[in-house]
């Protein structure tokens, strides 16, 4: 089966006067060899081909994710994308497909795979360079911007330039790739846009992203202007690269690659990504870099208007539930982050009346269940008991966390699709937004 979108609806939503009050929002469905993905969907990460502290049956059954997405870089450097390869990729390395069942000792039907994406290792270009030391994340509000700008006109104090300098020594960027260190041993390697493919050729993703340079939100117009450049040339040769190897030499399958825009919290850099890069073949487009935390959506507005409709949308590293509904407000079909698993694991909960942390002394005799909703596999659990798993230092407190916000993040997705169908997404968002956000 080959690789295909389609729109099932557009929201159709008017406001008193009559306007659309979201017409880029839409349901759809992504067909992908190894199965179809109902969008909005939340993309559920597994970094080094697994979900950190769950089962892949977890993952399945009591999450309810359709796809993951494996992160290039570091299965690049464990175990190898050549040991992914003879796997036969890193969905099959994983397990990641429908069981087989056993019914009266005998077996019924065969392993199939399910969808998977990969990053292209872009992001580590930010993680480990410019970003690197500055204590920095995607999304900055404007003030930090501005005090980012000034401070890269030089008024750095001379402490914060000599740790900015150590840490960027671990990637190097120059127009033709990426220079970098292992965060395991200190070895030396290189990323090309050449070099991205074919490891992404070899861990066999259905769908996966061209190599590009993501920014700092701090960074200033000039800088963004080069990366965009810089990013644009490496999407056409990332298609080059991608289209000379032809099928994935793990799956013997065609693999859809996706060009990546950039821009920063830039509307002209923004839209300008969005216009050279529509104008490529792509598969698909996710939409990265850095924003502005109070314009978020108006960014992801402008890039999806001029993005080419009949073509999937992903919102790259993008986890926050107001987040997440505004890029489906604006146009954007799927979205990974690793934020539900990690917080989950320091204790954080997503809940319908904001996030908590389960290790504040209120919910050491809580008896309240971890879900409201009698179908979630947490409602089984009291916030007391989970209380004491972290308490405790129990694995267990990891896994149920885990489980919970990302039943959580999936649900916000599957509910939006549903309201979406229905035509009342916007009361939905509101009073999802109300009752999440009223703390």
């Amino acid at each position: 089966m080959s690789f295909s979108f389609e729109i099932i609806k557009k929201c159709e939503e008017v406001d008193n006067e009559g306007l659309a009050r979201a017409p880029l929002a839409r349901a759809g469905i992504i067909h992908t060899p190894h199965g179809d993905i109902k969008t909005p969907a939340f993309i559920t990460v597994g970094t080094k081909a697994t979900v950190k502290a769950l089962t892949i049956e977890q993952v399945q059954s009591l999450v309810g994710a359709q796809c993951v997405l494996a992160n290039t870089y570091h299965l690049y450097l464990q175990p190898g994308d050549d040991m992914v390869a003879k796997h036969g990729g890193f969905a099959k390395m994983m397990q990641w497909g429908k069981r087989q069942q056993i019914i009266g000792g005998q077996t019924i039907g065969k392993f199939e795979l399910m969808p998977t994406f990969t990053d292209s290792g872009g992001f580590q270009v930010f993680s480990l360079g410019q970003a690197m030391g500055h204590g920095v994340s995607k999304i900055a509000t404007s003030k930090e911007i501005s005090e980012g700008e000034a401070k890269s006109k030089g008024q750095l104090k001379r402490e914060e330039k000599e740790n900015s300098t150590t840490h960027e020594k671990l990637a190097k960027i120059d127009d033709d790739g990426v220079t970098f260190k292992s965060i395991h041993d200190g070895s030396m390697h290189r990323f090309t846009p050449e070099k991205s493919m074919q490891i992404q050729h070899n861990l066999g993703a259905d769908m996966f992203f061209a190599f590009d340079e993501c920014t700092s939100p701090l960074a200033p117009i000039k800088y963004q202007r080069e990366a965009i450049e810089r990013t644009h040339a490496w999407a056409k040769r990332s298609l080059d690269e991608h289209q000379r190897l032809g099928v994935s030499s793990a799956t013997g399958e065609m693999q859809a690659l996706f060009g990546v825009v950039q821009g920063g919290s830039y509307e002209e850099l923004r839209k300008e990504s969005a216009q050279v890069l529509g104008a490529m073949d792509f598969d698909g487009y996710g939409i990265g870099g850095s924003f502005t935390k109070e314009d978020m959506g108006t960014a992801v507005k402008w890039v999806c208007e001029i993005l080419p409709e009949n073509k999937p949308r992903h919102l790259l590293g993008i986890g926050e539930p107001l987040d997440i509904l505004l890029g489906i407000e604006n146009g954007i079909d799927t979205f990974d982050c690793v934020a539900p698993t990690r917080i989950a694991r320091n204790g954080a909960l997503y809940t319908k009346d904001g996030r908590i942390n389960i290790t504040n002394s209120k919910y050491k005799e809580d008896m309240s269940p971890i879900s409201d909703d009698e179908t979630w596999y947490t409602h089984n659990y009291t916030k007391a008991y989970l209380s004491h798993l972290f308490t405790s230092d129990e694995m267990l407190a990891a896994t149920l966390a885990s489980i919970h916000n990302l039943k959580f993040l999936t649900t916000l997705c599957e509910d939006a699709r549903k309201h979406l169908i229905a035509g009342t997404f916007q009361n939905f968002k509101d009073t999802f937004t109300r009752g999440y956000y009223k703390n």
